[in-house]
């Protein structure tokens, strides 16, 4: 079999905003004969995260960088166009990390077959998938949220923080959201029915901080970082729980930390990183809970969906420059 593939290969390690020669396209056309177990996706979605950012850098990190001349790692959905492993068959739906690609060749260890008609596909890249699961962690067993509490959530018309915030209304918490941008704070508020959502781009946003968290937040989701999360350390209660899920404000620049941070000592509070692969083991519970709570209407998601791989660099810093609401994926 002759396929023809597009790939998208890291070619340099970027300071700053990735630019266009931080990757290459390529056209890759070989002969293929599959093994005995292997499988052979023909990816049509793939997953844009900002965790990418941080793969793209040299040093320690949760999970290796992307090697110089890979093909860029990402999540992804995608079909079986031939199979010789018995546990998959032609024309079943897969999730895995199949990369920025057209065509993966894979024993299949690192898939799941996708047998739902009745949440849309691209949905598992989402609600359903990694970003769903940080989320349903995140807040449930790193915030430890308990009915009647105060939640704050920044990122919240993003991937994982629109599905925070609505597990947390579920919960019973009080839900306050962050975002950039007025159509994302509507967005937020009117549809998600977060109790309230901040625009962080108005002038006077600190002061609508400082008003409406004048309570105190027992739980600070952050996935922004900067001065931000400094900030929102002068807010929390006694007890309260910082969730560390992101820093999108500081991965193209050096990060800078947190001046606030006695406030932890003061308010005998805890901030702690959280890395949603140490709960891989629990993805299937968390999976049947979150389509339960879609089907039943009590969870909404969106999928903001560009298309084609040539336009790979130009959709990703969507992810940094606020063009988008909800998860964002590529369409090939």
């Amino acid at each position: 079999m002759e396929i023809n593939n597009r790939t998208v290969r890291l070619l340099e390690r970027p300071i700053g905003l990735p630019k266009k020669n931080t990757w290459s396209l390529n056209q890759e056309n070989f002969d293929l004969e599959l093994k005995e177990n292997q499988i052979l996706i023909k990816n049509e979605f793939i997953s844009l995260d900002p965790a990418m950012r941080g793969w793209l850098n040299r040093g320690k990190s949760y999970i290796s960088p992307v090697n110089l001349g890979d093909v860029m790692r990402a999540g992804t959905i995608g079909k079986i166009i031939e199979s010789k492993n018995k546990n998959f068959n032609n024309g079943n739906y897969v999730s895995g990390w199949g990369g920025v690609q057209d065509y993966i060749v894979s024993d299949g260890k690192d898939f799941t077959r996708i047998d739902d008609n009745k949440v849309k596909k691209e949905t598992y890249l989402g609600a359903l998938g990694v970003p769903g699961m940080t989320a349903y962690f995140g807040i449930l067993k790193e915030g430890n949220i308990k009915k009647g509490e105060t939640v704050v959530v920044s990122a919240a018309a993003g991937a994982v923080g629109s599905i925070v915030g609505q597990i947390a209304k579920i919960k019973g918490c009080k839900v306050i959201g962050i975002a950039g941008g007025k159509d994302k704070s509507d967005y937020v508020k009117n549809t998600l029915k977060f109790d309230e959502c901040l625009d962080y781009k108005k002038e006077n946003f600190f002061n609508d901080l400082m008003s409406i968290c004048k309570k105190g937040v027992d739980v600070y989701f952050d996935n922004v970082g900067g001065e931000l999360l400094d900030r929102m350390m002068l807010f929390i209660s006694k007890g309260a729980r910082i969730v560390i899920c992101g820093a999108i404000s500081q991965y193209n620049q050096k990060p800078k930390g947190p001046n606030n941070y006695l406030s932890l000592l003061v308010n005998r509070a805890t901030m702690k990183g959280m890395v949603v692969f140490d709960y891989a083991k629990d993805y299937d519970k968390a999976i049947i809970e979150i389509r339960k709570w879609i089907l039943e209407g009590k969870l909404l998601t969106k999928e903001d969906i560009y298309h084609g791989i040539e336009n790979f660099h130009d959709v990703f810093l969507k992810l940094f420059n606020g063009e988008k609401i909800g998860k964002l994926i590529l369409k090939i």
